[in-house]
This record gives C-alpha cells, sequence and structure tokens, in this order.
C-alpha cells in the first residue's frame, strides 16, 4: 500500500491561494489523467468495499461521482449519486446541513436505497465533514445500513473525523491519504 500511497501523492497537484488566498487547493485532475494511478485509486477503493461488506456505494457531487462509479463497477456494487437539492427528478430524501458560511443540502433518490442495503459513501477529500454527515443522515433515514465512508484524502486538521466519529456509530472511516 505504500507504493499506491506514493503514487497517489505524486499525482496531486497543490495550487496555491485557490479558491481564495491562503487555501492550498489539492489538484486531483492529473491522479485523474494518469491511467496507472486512477486504477491503483479505483482497486484501493473497491478493496474498501469488499472489506466492508457493502452492498452499494454513494458518491457525493462532484468528485464523488468520478471516484465512486468505477468503484462500484470495479467491486461489483450497485453505485447511487447524492447530489445537490434540486437535481434529481422524481421523489427524493433531502438533508439540509451546515456549512462554515450557510447551508446547503443534498438528495438522493428514495427508491434507490432499501433496508437490504449496507452503503459505503465514497468522495475524493473529507475536510470538515458536514457533507459527508449529511449523507450518512440520508442513507440511515432511507432505511439502509451504513457501511463507512472512503475517501482519497482526509484534511486532518479540518477536524472531519471527530464530527463524523458520532453519526458513523462505529463504521469505518477510511482516508487513503491522510493530509
Amino acid at each position: 500500500m505504500t507504493d499506491v500511497k506514493e503514487l497517489l501523492l505524486s499525482r496531486i497537484r497543490d495550487v496555491a491561494d485557490y479558491p481564495e488566498p491562503g487555501v492550498m487547493f489539492k489538484d486531483i485532475t492529473p491522479l485523474l489523467a494518469d491511467p496507472a494511478a486512477f486504477t491503483a485509486l479505483t482497486d484501493a477503493l473497491a478493496e474498501i468495499v469488499v472489506t466492508t461488506g457493502a452492498t452499494k456505494v454513494v458518491g457525493l457531487e462532484a468528485r464523488g461521482f468520478i471516484l465512486g462509479a468505477p468503484v462500484a463497477v470495479r467491486a461489483g456494487v450497485g453505485f447511487i449519486p447524492v447530489r445537490k437539492a434540486g437535481k434529481l427528478p422524481g421523489a427524493t430524501l433531502s438533508q439540509a446541513y451546515d456549512l462554515e458560511y450557510g447551508s446547503a443540502e443534498i438528495e438522493v433518490h428514495a427508491e434507490d436505497l432499501s433496508a437490504g442495503d449496507r452503503v459505503l459513501v465514497v468522495d475524493d477529500v473529507l475536510a470538515t465533514g458536514g457533507t459527508a454527515e449529511a449523507s450518512l443522515q440520508l442513507i440511515r433515514r432511507a432505511g439502509a445500513e451504513v457501511a463507512g465512508v472512503a475517501v482519497l484524502m482526509e484534511l486532518g486538521f479540518l477536524g472531519g473525523r471527530a464530527r463524523l466519529a458520532p453519526t458513523l456509530a462505529g463504521a469505518p472511516l477510511e482516508a487513503l491519504l491522510q493530509i
């Protein structure tokens, strides 16, 4: 796994002062453009799907779609997109959550999750944990079980892991990279 971590880290570009001064943005587009790195990432996350016994993968808009869909295919499970409010047609479940400056809302199709599902949330970054926390609440409200959360990288200094711990209720949080 050390070789995989080194490969992944080598393909993440730091962009200073984006999207605002003082922020060091972690750009994963070079990783996605490299077939070997993207395959290694997909394989590592698919292994977490298998280890947790997940039957479905939830991908969080938008980079969670890019990572979660191939992970679900590789692991042989279904993929469910969790979208920003107002983007899905038909009956949805929604969950509001607080951001640093304001609030947001995410939705999932109500019929895509059921009581027999074990769901792993996949995203690129765990920062403050607000979106992941809201997605876990949505999964449970749909009657499904939370298998855990898996991310490419965790920005530990933002405290997302501590925020998620109560909502995870013992389910694992796996971060391939700790930043």
